[in-house]
């Protein structure tokens, strides 16, 4: 996999602060960007909204609407998960890259770090998905981790995917391990079992359960 600083791209050169809004419009049409970096004598102050842009005085300059500018950015030194945040918290497709003395270095595009993720083992390997879900004054990282090792298991990535007030939900990829054995130990430790598995014991105990219920109620 690729480091994140090789998707760093200047197939387009930065929007500058003096462009007349009519050719930023023009820009967006061909580039079909949410948003773009705008320099100003060669310094990054900000990015502009392809939406916004087209409903501005097309006779006046970027320079003339520096509050529409938006101020996200992202550094060279950061970690593809944070730039995937930085994507995220702004709705962009287009963040600008700056370097420790924020001289803007070019940017990177949502589907060129999106593809950086697919690489991953998290993703591209072969193993089980399970999603679990706990009180979130109860949970810890390092519990799930215990779990899925303490049954032979071997962790390709986990992450937090969704969050209330009260729980927390973990996606967990693994491979190795009885996939039976690590439902029913997150089971012990009072998880609960977002996710489906045809490998679970549990569900297929309570639908024979069900289905002899159903059975002895209709006689």
């Amino acid at each position: 996999m690729l480091e994140i600083n090789d998707y760093i791209n200047n197939d387009f050169k930065a929007i500058d602060s003096s462009d007349s809004i009519e050719s930023v419009v023009n820009f967006f049409q061909e580039a079909r960007f949410s948003h773009f970096p705008v320099v100003e004598e060669g310094v990054y102050i900000g990015c502009i909204s392809s939406e916004e842009v087209e409903n501005l005085d097309f006779s006046k300059k970027i320079s003339d609407y520096r509050y529409a500018l938006k101020g996200f950015f992202a550094r060279t030194t950061m970690f593809w998960i944070d730039v995937l945040e930085v994507f995220s918290r702004n709705n962009t497709t287009v963040i600008p890259v700056l370097n420790d003395e924020n001289n803007y270095v070019g940017y990177y595009e949502i589907s060129e770090v999106i593809g950086n993720f697919y690489e991953t083992p998290f993703v591209k390997d072969f193993g089980g998905v399970i999603i679990v879900e706990k009180s979130i004054l109860d949970f810890t990282m390092s519990q799930v981790v215990q779990i899925v090792e303490s049954n032979e298991g071997k962790i390709l990535g986990l992450y937090v995917s969704n969050t209330t007030p009260d729980k927390v939900q973990v996606t967990i990829k693994i491979v190795l391990g009885g996939m039976n054995e690590i439902l029913q130990t997150f089971r012990r430790y009072e998880y609960d079992i977002v996710s489906e598995h045809k490998e679970d014991i549990f569900l297929d105990n309570l639908k024979d359960r069900s289905a002899y219920l159903d059975k002895y109620l209709s006689i």
